[in-house]
This record gives structure tokens, sequence and C-alpha cells, in this order.
């Protein structure tokens, strides 16, 4: 049994997550936690989840903080989950060492991938974070991308490589197909060979795939 402790002040968002998550066969929530710092580090200690999902933001817990209660509670998977927020502050609390992170407008789909990703120990960011850390001219200057993709064998196409940068852009697939005049259906099958030539098991790992590649220009680092 994955034992899932929810973090958040606002009372919709807990709610809408105890929910969610409570139509996960073989999850158990914990007693949540609407309080501050104090309140979530003695249930950390109290219940010892496997999966926290958190918006320290809500709770008043600052960056620097969340780095210390990560690497206090290193068996715990951190899944955090907050409004839009600055670059400066998206760096940060990235390099808290967090396992995953997403924004409060992503979709029950995206949060549900990312819940069972984050189990597993495996990163997962939502493509608009790394948008706003990164920017297309830079995917679309990065020349070293194609090379790196031929250099594992990989034959990426064109298209691909438009799919790839519009993935970057954290645009959904019905954006995707509206930008390069194509199907979502084209666009859904570009996206799972796109995958599956990158080996990686989710679409946020296309993001990811390049960062840790260092072909995007970011502050943080994924590995």
């Amino acid at each position: 049994m994955v034992k899932v402790l929810i973090a958040d002040k606002n009372y919709l968002s807990r709610v809408g997550l105890e929910l969610l998550v409570g139509e996960l066969k073989g999850f158990e929530i914990v007693p949540s936690v609407c309080g501050d710092k104090d309140a979530l580090v003695n249930q950390l200690q109290l219940s010892k989840p496997n999966l926290l999902i958190a918006d320290h933001t809500s709770l008043g817990i600052t960056s620097e903080e969340l780095k210390q209660i990560r690497k206090k509670y290193s068996k715990t998977q951190f899944l955090i989950i907050t409004e839009v927020l600055s670059k400066k502050e998206f760096n940060d609390i990235l390099n808290t060492n967090i396992t995953s992170y997403l924004l409060k407008d992503c979709d029950k789909a995206e949060i549900l991938e990312c819940i069972n990703s984050t189990i597993k120990s495996e990163k997962f960011i939502c493509g608009k974070i790394v948008s706003v850390l990164t920017s297309a001219p830079e995917i679309s200057s990065s020349n070293s991308f194609i090379k790196k993709l031929g250099c594992d064998g990989m034959n990426v196409t064109e298209r691909e490589t438009d799919i790839i940068r519009c993935i970057a852009e954290g645009l959904s697939n019905k954006l995707i197909a509206d930008k390069l005049s194509l199907s979502t259906h084209t666009v859904n099958t570009h996206r799972k060979n796109i995958m599956q030539k990158l080996g990686v098991n989710n679409t946020a790992g296309v993001v990811m795939f390049a960062v840790k590649n260092n072909l995007l220009e970011t502050n943080f680092s994924l590995n």
C-alpha cells in the first residue's frame, strides 16, 4: 500500500487531490496537512508516507526550508504542485532536489501520470514549467540537439523536431496540431514515436531528455 500525504492550505486544492488520489488502487491517504512547516514535519514523522503531494508556498514554507525537509525525509518522494511562479522561484524549487513538479492548472491525466512516475522515483516536470525556464529560440538554435539524437542512431525527422520544440513550449496536442496544421491523431502518433526513440515513458520525459543532455539553457539539473 502506497501511503500518500497531502499538504495544502487551500481547501479546494487539498480536497480535490484527496478525491483524485482516492480513486487510485493501492494508495492510502494519511491525515492531510493544512497548517505550517511544523505541522508538515510532524505529519511526515508520524505517517512516514511514500509520497508527499504539497504546495509548500501555501504553508509558508520557503524553498530553503523545503530543501532541508526533503533532505531529512529522503525516503519519501516529493511531488510539488503550485500556482505559476517566477523563473527564479521555479529554479529555487527545482534545486531542492524534489522528485516532481506540476502546476495547479495541470489536468487530471497529467497529475495521475505524474503520481505514478513519482512513486517510482522517476522525475516528472510539467512542460509549462520548463517552458518558463527556457525559450523556443534556444531550442531552435541548438544544432547539437539533432546531432546528439543522430549519434545515438535515432533518425529524428524534421517534423518530429518541430513537435519536440512544441512540447518544450508546453503546448497540448490540440495546440500543436493547430500550430503545425496537423490532426490531433497525427500529433499523438508522432509523440508516441518520439518517446519510443528517446526511451522515455511520458511526454514530460521528452522535455527532460533535452534538459538532461544540456540541450536547453537552464539553471537547474535533473540528475
